[in-house]
C-alpha cells in the first residue's frame, strides 16, 4: 500500500493533538521535578561532606582513644568491658517522602550511655577506658547518620538519571513521531480535500 491509499481521518488528526498536549504537560512536570530532585540532591551532598568529615574525625579519634585505653589498662580489661555491655542500640528504620522518592530516615537510641548504664565497674578501669567508650558512642551515631544521607543520596541519584531518561525520550522520541505523525495526516487530509474539490469539480463539469 502506497502512502496515497493512506487515508487518516480528522478523529486521528485530533487524537495525536491530544497525545502532544499530553506528553508536552508530561514532559515539563517531570523537567520540573528533575531539577527539584537534583536541587535536592546537592544540599545533601553539601550535608554528606560534612558528615563524612565528621565521621572521618571521630574514627581517628576513637583509634587513638582505644589505643590509649589499651596501654593503660590492658587489652584483656578492655575488651571485657565491651563485653560487659547490657543493652545495645537500637535502631528503628522510617521512610519519608523527597519529591516522589521514598528514601530511609533511620531514628537511633541508647547509643549514648552513662557510665553506670555501661555495665563494668568503675574501679577497674581508668578514665582512659570511659573516653574510649564515648568516642566510640559518638562514631556509631556518625556512622548512623553517614548511612542514612548516603542511602538517600543514592535514592535520589538512581530516581535523577530515570527521570532523566524518560525526559529525553519525550523530548526527542515520542513528541516529534507524534508531531510528524500529526503532520502527516493533516497533509494527507489536505491533499484527500483538494482531490474532493477536483473531482465535484469534474463532474459538475
Amino acid at each position: 500500500m502506497g502512502v496515497k491509499d493512506v487515508k487518516p481521518t480528522r478523529s486521528e488528526l485530533i487524537e495525536f493533538k491530544r497525545k502532544i498536549k499530553l506528553s508536552q504537560s508530561g514532559h515539563k512536570l517531570l523537567k520540573m521535578k528533575r531539577d527539584g530532585l537534583i536541587l535536592e540532591f546537592f544540599e545533601i551532598l553539601n550535608k554528606a561532606k560534612d558528615v563524612r568529615t565528621e565521621l572521618d574525625a571521630a574514627y581517628e579519634g576513637a583509634s587513638r582513644k582505644i589505643g590509649i585505653a589499651n596501654a593503660v589498662d590492658g587489652t584483656i580489661t578492655v575488651k571485657s568491658t565491651a563485653f560487659a555491655l547490657k543493652s545495645k542500640p537500637e535502631i528503628e528504620l522510617e521512610s519519608r517522602n523527597i519529591m516522589g522518592v521514598v528514601v530511609p530516615k533511620i531514628e537511633s537510641s541508647s547509643v549514648k550511655k552513662s557510665i553506670t548504664e555501661r555495665g563494668y565497674g568503675i574501679l577497674g578501669t581508668s578514665s582512659y577506658t570511659d573516653e574510649a567508650a564515648d568516642a566510640y558512642e559518638d562514631l556509631v551515631e556518625k556512622i548512623i547518620l553517614a548511612a542514612e544521607i548516603e542511602t538517600t543520596m543514592k535514592k535520589l541519584l538512581d530516581d535523577i538519571e530515570k527521570t532523566k531518561r524518560r525526559v529525553n525520550a519525550l523530548e526527542f522520541k515520542v513528541i516529534p513521531e507524534y508531531q510528524e505523525a500529526m503532520a502527516f495526516i493533516r497533509l494527507r487530509l489536505e491533499e484527500m480535500e483538494r482531490e474532493n474539490t477536483f473531482r465535484l469539480k469534474r463532474i459538475k463539469g
